[in-house]
């Protein structure tokens, strides 16, 4: 029981359900020395655009979490639908760490030197501004140095699986418009 004296929900049932929030997916990344750290994400949000603020939360046990706290920055570069490769392999424990920058993964560094994802369909470059408690995970909160993006299509993440968009856009809501 909580503190209110109601029942937390369990763990299995809260997996479940946060397993139909559909979410893009991304690539955080930082450099501390020699090191390159990799690991994908879904939960990307902006916080704030003045100053431009975004929030990943990653497991408290990554060494990526210690590495973004050593560097003091990172970059998340949001995953298109021809990455799905990229998402899977540093997806798995232990795949993002390497010396160097990872065979396969072209990257490039921008105003922070954290490594930024070529070909991805957009990027936030970030100096660490906070690190926050959330549980078993580390909220990275970066002050956003530079961004850009491309066209294509986004990579989703929904009921445990990598997804990609399958309908045409619904143009019914006016671009930039409140939902």
């Amino acid at each position: 029981m909580n503190a209110g004296g109601r029942r937390d929900v369990d763990a299995a049932a809260f997996r479940e359900t946060s397993r139909h929030w559909t979410t893009g997916v991304a690539l955080i990344t930082t450099r501390h020395d020699e090191e390159v750290f990799a690991k994908t994400v879904s939960s990307l949000c902006t916080l704030s655009l003045n100053p431009p603020l975004v929030s990943v939360a990653v497991d408290l046990r990554s060494p990526l979490v210690t590495a973004v706290r050593a560097a003091g920055s990172y970059a998340v570069s949001v995953l298109g639908d021809r990455q799905r490769h990229l998402a899977r392999r540093f997806a798995a424990p232990g795949a993002g760490r390497a010396l160097g920058i990872f065979t396969g993964a072209p990257m490039r560094t921008e105003a922070t030197g954290a490594p930024v994802l070529e070909d991805c369909l957009a990027w936030f470059d970030c100096r660490l501004h906070s690190v926050l408690p959330g549980g078993d995970h580390a909220l990275l909160v970066g002050r956003v140095t530079a961004a850009g993006s491309a066209p294509g299509e986004p990579l989703l993440y929904h009921d445990g699986t990598f997804r990609l968009l399958g309908l045409e856009p619904d143009h019914t809501v006016p671009a930039g418009a409140r939902r």
